[in-house]
């Protein structure tokens, strides 16, 4: 394969579904010729999943908003500079868990740090770089919680309180319908067939 890869972000509140479809859509892109780098936000890189930890490690002081915003985009310096650039100039798709995105909707609408300032850092940190296509997997925060309950311990974000969740859900619905040429909301709610058919349906979109 020669030319650029694509670059295809998944996104969800926890409890989306996204670790159970990622391998699908690898399977589906793999079939067809492509070669798949999977990787995720934050991590990705040694450096990245050091930041991750500290995101993501409960804490009785908290974190500022500001501090956890401007650690996502450290971590996400790395991940383009070293993983997502290289794997897409060598015509690999890059299949991300998570991406800027995910900022503007956690946050953004969920710390509720302006966009503008959002922004600014994607402009610098990425340049030009955009996902070629965004897949939100849609549920509720009620399911979501209800899902991931029987994990055990929660991390500093799944600790967090619903309305919480309802105003990052809200985020990426109004991301969605602001770029509707990006963006594929898939509802997560459905049984497993069915959210995988319509996963289906939309991946046939790319070729």
């Amino acid at each position: 394969m020669t030319g650029r890869g694509r670059f295809i972000t998944v996104e969800g509140i926890e409890g989306a579904g996204k670790s159970t479809h990622i391998p699908v859509i690898r399977h589906f892109i793999e079939a067809r010729g492509h070669r798949v780098v999977m990787t995720r936000e934050p991590g990705g890189t040694a450096v990245g999943e050091h930041i991750r930890e500290l995101l993501l490690e409960p804490r009785e002081e908290g974190m500022e908003a500001d501090t956890e915003l401007l650690l996502m985009f450290a971590a996400r310096a790395e991940h383009v500079g070293r993983v997502i650039r290289p794997a897409l100039a060598a015509g690999c798709w890059v299949l991300c868990d998570r991406f800027t995105d995910a900022t503007f909707a956690y946050q953004g609408g969920g710390r509720g740090i302006a966009a503008a300032r959002i922004e600014a850092l994607e402009d610098w940190v990425q340049g030009d770089l955009r996902p070629d296509l965004t897949l939100i997997f849609d549920i509720s925060p009620a399911t979501g919680m209800a899902r991931i309950g029987p994990r055990g311990s929660r991390d500093r974000i799944e600790g967090e309180k619903v309305d919480f969740f309802e105003r990052i859900r809200d985020a990426y619905l109004e991301r969605a319908a602001r770029h509707p040429e990006r963006y594929r909301i898939i509802d997560g709610e459905a049984d497993l067939a069915t959210v995988q058919a319509r996963l289906a349906g939309v991946l046939a979109g790319l070729y």
